[in-house]
């Protein structure tokens, strides 16, 4: 138990290290990466937490965790649409989204949002280290078995629905393949389950960005130069996410 704590506490502060990294780089406007970095921080974060629900200290790094992904998300989502456009020629649009993504960097490096779970962060090792003097740590290995098991068992619930939802399942897969590398001391997957889940999302994500922007479109209409190539390709990517999901399911859970 002492070790499975430990190593808690490390990958907690690893964490920790990360977001303040991010945070810097994107007050410095540094790369373009530092925000797309901050999220995934966040979502590692938030998958370590999941089967630790309960704990004194947990709810709260949730919420504060949750609350980071919800100011992020529509900036990440204009910093991928602005890069598409600027790849394909459509630099005036591209350049609109930009000017945005300048001022929105810093805005959330210093927002309140960040604060709150940079603070919380901090001080969540010092919860984890009290609960475990005072034994309430109690069971903790098979909690987190249980949980990680439970996630593994709806993806392929999931997959087996001829009708499946791609949002639901992209969801799904993101949280078994990061709680998966959250906890790998205590993964259990079948052994091409990683690469396999890797892949899916990819395909899922492809689909996803497609799907996404020609919603957009009905109500940008500078966007609306790129519909006809956006269905072709998310036409494409549907048929590859259904590939990908099929060798998911074969490769995983067939039996």
């Amino acid at each position: 138990m002492s070790a499975l704590v430990d190593r808690l506490v490390a990958r907690i502060l690893s964490l920790d290290v990360n977001l303040l990294a991010c945070q810097a780089r994107l007050a410095a406007a540094t790369d373009a990466e530092a925000l797309h970095d901050l999220r995934v921080g966040v979502r590692r974060l938030r998958s370590l937490l999941r089967p630790l629900r309960g704990l004194p200290g947990v709810e709260q790094l949730e919420q504060a965790g949750a609350q980071v992904g919800r100011v992020t998300t529509p900036i990440r989502d204009r910093e991928v649409l602005a890069a598409y456009l600027h790849q394909h020629g459509q630099h005036a649009a591209g350049d609109r989204r930009t000017v945005l993504l300048a001022q929105e960097y810093p805005a959330v490096a210093a927002g309140p949002e960040l604060a709150r779970l940079a603070m919380v962060l901090d001080a969540f090792p010092r919860f984890l280290r009290a609960a475990q003097r005072q034994e309430l740590l109690g069971g903790l290995r098979p909690r987190i078995e249980k949980r990680l098991g439970k996630q593994w068992q709806a993806l392929g619930q999931a997959l087996e629905d001829p009708a499946h939802d791609r949002h639901r399942l992209r969801l799904l897969i993101k949280r078994v393949r990061y709680a998966a590398e959250s906890y790998p001391e205590l993964d259990r997957l079948p052994g091409p389950a990683i690469k396999r889940l890797k892949a899916a999302q990819a395909a899922l994500g492809d689909w996803h960005d497609c799907w996404q922007w020609l919603a957009q479109a009905e109500q940008q209409p500078d966007l609306l130069p790129c519909v006809a190539t956006w269905r072709r390709t998310m036409l494409k990517a549907e048929a590859r996410a259904d590939r990908m999901l099929d060798k998911l399911y074969g490769d995983c859970f067939g039996h």
